[in-house]
């Protein structure tokens, strides 16, 4: 590995084009993502989730609640980026329905969402219901946070039990390159719910020098199947 790209470089190392759903799922970075991607892209940005947010995480965009499609397209104007949920719910802010995400990549240009939840932890497996992604993402982003990488599973993940279970070893032991791969490729771990015609990227976030021989590792395992983005460390939070 070359070594991590800034932050600043995320949209153009995923190539991503004039026109995308992106659906961020799994661990740490998917809100770092999706504010990176909503500051980088150009044309009527939408970034939203079909889950929960932290109510004070705006990444400095304005936001809307439960705005109409026409109120949505006045507030991106010719080329503006929105921050939408359902409602407040308070600490938490409630997500839109993947549906309403779907209808507004008719209308706009990009739409970001936070499609999976993590409760703060670096790596997860999701469970039955998990992620919600869109219908008509055109881009799946997995997102793994370093602090799970060789790290003993039970310490570092959300649904240890079940990122075991994928991985073919105890949660009492370590998320290897091999383990941590077995379970970003599988269509019961953080492939699922990609819609088909979706591509599908793996991120990992916050990546220090002592971490490349562990991503270099993973690239190595994931053989090309998947391009494979490391970001370096950076101030905003996961």
């Amino acid at each position: 590995m070359a070594g991590p790209i800034p932050l600043s470089e995320l949209a153009s190392a995923l190539e991503l084009g004039p026109h995308e759903l992106v659906a961020a799922v799994g661990g740490g970075g998917k809100t770092t993502t999706l504010f990176a991607l909503g500051r980088q892209l150009g044309g009527r940005r939408v970034l939203t989730t079909t889950t929960k947010m932290g109510r004070d995480r705006t990444g400095g965009f304005p936001v809307l609640f439960g705005p109409s499609d026409t109120a949505l397209l006045d507030a991106v104007g010719a080329g503006d980026a929105v921050l939408v949920w359902k409602a407040d719910g308070g600490h938490k802010a409630i997500g839109l329905d993947p549906d309403a995400c779907d209808r507004w990549f008719d209308l706009v240009d990009h739409v970001l969402v936070e499609a999976d939840g993590a409760a703060g932890r670096p790596f997860k497996a999701p469970r039955p219901l998990e992620p919600v992604v869109p219908s008509h993402a055109t881009l799946v982003v997995a997102c793994i946070g370093a602090s799970a990488l060789g790290r003993v599973i039970a310490d570092q993940c959300h649904r240890p039990m079940r990122v075991a279970a994928l991985a073919g070893c105890s949660p009492y032991q370590r998320l290897t390159p091999e383990r941590l791969a077995t379970v970003l490729l599988s269509d019961r771990g953080l492939r699922k719910g990609r819609p088909e015609a979706a591509r599908y990227a793996i991120v990992v976030h916050n990546v220090a020098a002592a971490d490349r021989p562990f991503v270099d590792e993973l690239i190595d395992v994931v053989d090309g199947r998947v391009p494979v983005v490391a970001v370096g460390r950076h101030e905003v939070g996961c």
